[in-house]
């Protein structure tokens, strides 16, 4: 929402008399008040340690690792965070083989999504349902699978397959949601790098509040591991993580971190406008606060820490809070050199003078999931809401010096108490940050 504002009280009007208006996007506390407050009422999701949102909380409180390893096109041996969800749960053989592993996974975790949030499609208006997928890249697995039946066949063009357009189009993910579950409202992908998680959701809530849907399935998704090409860059930059035990390979804020573990997942949230979701006795499981997006303006792959620290910034200011009311932080960090680095010192540089802010770390269990990092991250902290621990970043065995952050939850999950925000951070290449602020619910 945003308000407008004479753009120069008591100055001449331009040629023609008309005043002049100008957008001014409002903050803080008089972000909310003039805005309708939007809620998480479901949670559905695939990640490499669990397919709920019971189990993925579980996993992560017991410190179990989804990461193992598997074969890649031209490459052998790689290690990977790999989903184990039943693809046809909610789809049959015929329309998983004209679709996509994205489009699957999407499908998946939007049933998933709408069967926690109580919603009867058959009851609402399917043309108020809107579909925002964040991904980082969307076709990749799909042409290099036709290239290499392709070149079997000396190039012939007829062994090329029919379905690869519609399956390669950047909306597929959630262009296939919308045809699986008969959505007839809004739906498009966010092309965000690793972001796209954070920003689906972002974007979902924008459009609560534009009053274009009543309900927004938002989130990411990701098939990273099913492109040899994006384990061959990351290869190429002596950036690709690998360990003789899988389960140690990530190591984010670790002095012997040794780069990314690929993974594939997703997650999407059901989002409602509060009063929708209390005329329907919805269970609300946490309150979108705040957010922000940004971008860094500098490099192509190396981030900006004190862009980083202004997205993190932005977003507390939006939720009405203060950066000492926040009591969890999930950290992007990767597990790369640089990337952990420039991210410690920006939490240093907005959080390090508060105690109290917990720090961890998701991608340490799981790997990094790309376009579904960031929901799958933030949904991996919102158990805090309801038993008080924070979970652990494990594989932290010698955090590096240049890596310090103050309350880093390492290895072990940290009983504190009473949890009533959490900050969720979320960057990609091109340097686009996002940052989300849920809140507990309080009606």
């Amino acid at each position: 929402m945003v308000r407008l504002v004479d753009l120069a009280v008591g100055a001449d009007p331009p040629v023609g008399g008309a005043p002049v208006f100008f957008l001014m996007p409002p903050s803080g506390a008089e972000f909310m008040a003039i805005s309708d407050r939007i809620v998480i009422t479901g949670v559905g999701l695939t990640a490499p340690n669990g397919n709920t949102l019971e189990a993925f909380r579980s996993n992560l409180l017991r410190g179990v690792s989804g990461v193992t390893t598997i074969e890649t096109r031209f490459m052998g041996k790689v290690l990977a965070g790999v989903c184990g969800f039943d693809e046809q749960a909610y789809q049959s053989k015929k329309d998983r083989r004209r679709g996509t592993r994205a489009g699957s996974i999407s499908i998946y975790c939007a049933h998933e999504a709408v069967k926690s949030a109580g919603i009867d499609l058959d009851s609402v208006d399917r043309s108020r349902v809107g579909t925002f997928v964040g991904i980082t890249e969307h076709g990749t697995v799909e042409t290099e699978n036709e290239i290499d039946v392709i070149r079997q066949y000396d190039y012939d063009v007829k062994c090329w397959s029919h379905h690869h357009n519609p399956r390669t189009v950047a909306n597929n993910p959630a262009g296939e949601v919308t045809v699986n579950l008969g959505l007839s409202g809004p739906h498009y992908t966010i092309g965000a790098a690793c972001a796209a998680g954070n920003a689906g959701l972002i974007q979902g809530v924008q459009m609560l509040r534009l009053d274009e849907v009543d309900v927004a399935l938002a989130g990411g998704v990701s098939e990273a591991i099913h492109s040899f090409g994006i384990f061959a860059s990351f290869a190429s930059q002596n950036a690709l993580a690998w360990d003789d035990d899988p389960t140690k390979a990530c190591r984010p804020f670790d002095a012997a971190r040794k780069g990314i573990v690929v993974s594939e997942g997703g997650c999407l949230f059901v989002l409602e406008r509060l009063q929708d979701a209390k005329r329907r006795g919805a269970p609300i499981v946490a309150e979108v606060a705040g957010h922000a997006m940004n971008s860094d303006a500098t490099d192509l792959v190396l981030p900006n820490a004190e862009r980083i620290a202004e997205c993190m910034a932005l977003a507390v200011r939006r939720a009405g809070i203060e950066p000492g009311d926040v009591d969890i932080v999930n950290t992007h960090a990767t597990a790369t050199e640089f990337g952990d680095i420039q991210e410690a010192k920006a939490l240093r540089q907005v959080f390090g003078d508060f105690p109290d802010v917990c720090v961890n770390n998701t991608k340490s269990f799981i790997g990094h999931a790309m376009g579904a990092a960031g929901a799958l991250e933030l949904a991996g902290n919102l158990g805090s809401f309801d038993d008080g621990v924070a979970h652990a970043t494990i594989n932290l065995d010698d955090p590096d010096p240049a890596c310090r952050v103050r309350n880093l939850v390492m290895n072990e999950p940290r009983d504190i108490g009473r949890v009533d925000v959490i900050l969720n951070n979320s960057f990609g290449m091109l340097g686009i940050n996002s940052a989300v602020v849920v809140k507990r619910f309080v009606g």
